[in-house]
């Protein structure tokens, strides 16, 4: 059977009775998949993998099947059509691959301990039970876990337990729901639950590795979240619960299984006393986007992974709705264009990327769907395109007759333009579709000739690229009137710029807020207009403003050494977005050195006149009742004065650093990365060194950790380096979830990145034995590729992953990325020369 035959039309389920007894020592699952459903051929396919399957019935008689390992797949010849129960026996591996059902590993007071867990998300409920594991194939399941359960254990799923009969846990019928979404967990658990105000159950789940207070901060986010999308979707929540766990071991951010949404801890517990402000933003978005999911992507799904977007855009845009709403003094819109916005920019301006909408049927080319700056960050600002057009009140009219219309079922793209146009009155797929179904995006140009002000749209490409004539339906928002709301055709001229200029009083600008995806060229006349009125931009259009420069010159449209002597006039913004552009930026020019070099040392310098002021202003330490911006702000600046080798801020970081040396997880969590690395760089020796990894080992405060993995790779000594990579296969030390971080900062330490190299080529099929099976696989290859600028490296790398080029799963990303450093490495060559003049004019 060709895997492009949905098993869906051979077979559609209506009801599961699912029987599990997961036994962790023996680490086999054992049980039986009993489905009801309308068989539409006499031979049916059912999802498996890895399973054993001893028998198989059909109304109770034993019926002939067979597998299909390509199709990941069994056979069932049931002689008729028709309404049919299929009873399937079966058994299979509980693994640690972070798929299927699954353990976690922690340690508890020096004791090892494991917590069960389940990701099936997007094929491996078939590793779980059989089933017909395709979104489309809705049904009601009925769930009965047993285990090797001891006393003081807990069982959640999707729905309430109803009743335990010889240690049996029978969970409630859940609604009509698609396969992926279920999910169960068992072991030690704490919990804190509430109620919101319509009466849905919220709790947040963990181990009791964790204090009880590190999960009221989730609590309250979640439940306050769910009142706001009852409201904003004006449709409720269709669960009696909804359950957020934390997994020690979990692959990807989170989860948003229906009703038991689990994530990465990093993402979910977090020390109230002492957590950065930004971490708590992104455990915020992270349970919002989950939350927004309980809706968009489970009670209304896509009918298959080619509209993944449909669940995944909108989700990201929501997160930052609902946050908005429930935390308004957050400015939570400011993330969106700091981290959503470039990264979506960066990514779609290569040739060969995917669109947002994309056919897809083999399984390992579906996980490879999930390219976050696409159908993450660059759906989310299509969506937020389309927020701006059409307004709140037309979005949420169209939203709720979208859930009405498909609740418990399937949709597509068109289903929610169609929704959306008739709630706006706006032809919203016809605008749409030229963003959803081609990759890229356009650079509109605007200038000035023959006293005329034209704008130009044409698609814009980082590196080479085949100009293939698309054009797309821009919404400009021009500040001008006379700027159409719309650019649908290649170009249109506005009229007679020193009018226009004299009527309007203010520089000319498109794309007001940076809420549409494309950047603007403005030629000289409208930029020096723009830069000589500064001071009146707000700050999303400072931000905007570098952050099209820099990609322009990234596109090789402008020169980057034109962008370094305006630095220094946004260096003394109090602002959180035109700093994190600002070092961006700055921290882009590092390409261009070679370590310890004169011209590294410019460089430095250069660092040091940006950040110095910034550095006396804020201090090294957050102080009282300071703006969310100076909170935000420090970090970058602090960054940058350690990059610059200030021997004032080196010395401050160290002597912090002393005074908190037997609690260092005390520090501030908002400055700690920064006097760890600090340590680690310039003061370390063996001793400390191990003391930091030993802390690694044994804290279970992911934030902390998270700043030991970030600082122990910093070390300029090559037996410590060596020693970190040793640790990489040591799941006791690093945890797969957690090793691409490691490798990464191994890799981007000039005095690490030979030997980081060697291990991925070396060991590259223990890493894909170990995670190959998840979508988080393919960012190991983007993660090299940010860190390469050499031809050397650049041949290198494509002598290791050209022979890999057809393995499923993993061809778009390595052309993708040949092409990324084929670029780097020749924009470093034509503009070093350039640049590092520029620099070097900048610090005289």
């Amino acid at each position: 059977m060709a895997e492009s035959t949905h098993f869906y039309e051979l077979f559609q389920p209506t009801h599961y009775n699912v029987y599990l007894d997961i036994n962790r020592a023996t680490k086999v699952i054992a049980g039986t998949s009993t489905i009801t459903g309308d068989a539409k051929q006499t031979s049916i396919a059912i999802h498996q993998k890895f399973m054993t399957i001893s028998a198989v019935k059909a109304d109770g008689k034993d019926v002939p099947f067979t597998f299909d390992d390509q199709s990941e797949g069994i056979h069932i010849d049931l002689g008729k059509t028709g309404e049919t129960t299929v009873a399937i026996d079966f058994t299979a591996p509980l693994t640690d691959s972070m798929m299927g059902i699954y353990p976690s590993y922690y340690e508890l007071n020096g004791e090892k301990k494991e917590l069960i867990g389940t990701q099936f998300e997007t094929t491996a409920a078939r590793q779980a039970f059989p089933c017909v594991d395709e979104p489309e194939a809705k049904a009601t399941f009925d769930l009965a876990i047993k285990f090797d359960e001891h006393e003081g254990e807990t069982v959640i799923s999707n729905m309430p337990e109803v009743k335990v009969i010889n240690g049996v846990h029978y969970f409630d019928t859940t609604v009509r729901m698609s396969s992926y979404l279920i999910a169960f967990a068992f072991g030690e658990m704490q919990s804190k639950l509430t109620t919101t105000k319509s009466g849905v159950k919220v709790g947040v789940f963990s181990t009791k590795a964790h204090q009880p207070k590190e999960l009221d901060f989730a609590l309250d986010i979640a439940k306050r979240s769910i009142e706001f999308y009852e409201d904003f979707y004006q449709t409720p929540y269709p669960l009696p619960h909804s359950w957020q766990l934390a997994l020690p071991d979990f692959s990807a951010g989170a989860m948003e299984n229906w009703g038991l949404v689990t994530y990465r801890e990093a993402y979910l517990v977090l020390d109230p006393d002492n957590t950065s402000f930004e971490t708590k933003q992104r455990v915020a978005t992270v349970i919002a986007h989950e939350l927004a999911h309980q809706w968009f992507g489970d009670l209304v799904t896509m009918k298959w992974w080619d509209d993944l977007w449909l669940n995944e855009s909108f989700a990201n845009m929501m997160e930052y709705v609902a946050i908005d709403a429930i935390e308004p003094d957050w400015h939570i819109w400011e993330v969106f264009q700091t981290s959503e916005a470039p990264m979506a920019l960066q990514r779609d301006a290569t040739d060969g990327v995917q669109s947002v909408h994309v056919q897809v049927e083999d399984p390992a080319e579906i996980d490879a769907l999930f390219d976050g700056a696409i159908v993450y960050a660059k759906g989310a600002r299509m969506l937020v395109m389309v927020r701006a057009l059409i307004g709140d009140d037309a979005l949420r009219a169209g939203l709720k007759n979208y859930f009405a219309t498909h609740h418990y079922g399937n949709a597509t793209g068109a289903d929610l333009w169609a929704a959306l146009g008739a709630a706006s009155g706006m032809d919203v797929g016809a605008i749409m579709n030229s963003w959803l179904e081609q990759p890229g995006y356009p650079v509109v140009s605007a200038a000035v000739g023959d006293g005329k002000l034209t704008i130009t749209q044409q698609q814009f490409f980082v590196g080479e690229g085949k100009d293939a004539g698309r054009q797309w339906q821009v919404p400009l928002n021009g500040n001008y009137d006379a700027v159409p709301e719309i650019l649908a055709d290649k170009s249109v001229t506005l009229g007679d710029y020193a009018e226009l200029r004299q009527t309007n009083g203010q520089p000319f600008r498109l794309n007001v807020g940076n809420n549409s995806h494309f950047i603007v060229k403005y030629d000289d006349t409208l930029l020096q207009d723009i830069l000589a009125n500064l001071d009146g931009l707000d700050a999303i259009a400072q931000l905007q403003l570098l952050q099209d420069l820099r990609l322009l010159a990234e596109g090789r449209q402008i020169s980057y050494a034109a962008i370094v002597p305006l630095l220094s006039r946004f260096g003394v913004s109090h602002s959180t977005v035109v700093n994190d552009v600002l070092y961006g930026v700055a921290g882009n020019l590092r390409k261009f050195v070679t370590p310890d070099s004169a011209e590294e040392k410019a460089l430095r310098t250069l660092f040091d006149r940006l950040s110095a002021k910034q550095v006396d202003r804020l201090g090294w330490t957050p102080k009282a009742d300071e703006s969310n911006d100076d909170q935000l702000t420090r970090p970058f600046v602090l960054n940058a004065a350690l990059y610059a080798k200030n021997p004032e801020s080196i010395a401050a970081a160290h002597k912090l650093f002393v005074a908190n040396q037997d609690n260092l997880a005390g520090l501030p969590a908002s400055v700690r990365v920064f006097i760890l690395a600090n340590e680690v760089e310039n003061f370390s020796d063996a001793t400390i060194f191990d003391q930091l990894l030993n802390d690694y080992r044994k804290s279970s405060d992911a934030s902390y950790k998270a700043d030991l993995a970030a600082a122990l790779p910093t070390t300029g000594d090559a037996a410590l380096l060596a020693k970190l990579i040793g640790v990489f296969e040591d799941a006791d030390t690093v945890k797969p979830q957690d090793l691409r971080a490691w490798y990464r900062g191994v890799l981007n330490n000039s005095k690490g990145e030979q030997a980081a190299w060697d291990w991925i080529r070396n060991d590259w099929q223990w890493l894909e034995d170990t995670v190959g099976g998840d979508m988080e696989f393919t960012t190991y290859i983007t993660v090299t590729t940010g860190v390469f600028h050499t031809p050397e490296r650049l041949a290198e790398f494509k002598a290791f992953f050209e022979p890999k080029l057809n393995t499923p799963g993993l061809t778009r990303e390595i052309t993708m990325d040949t092409k990324v450093i084929e670029t780097r490495v020749a924009l470093i060559e034509d503009e070093k020369t350039a640049v590092n003049e520029a620099v070097a004019q900048a610090v005289k």
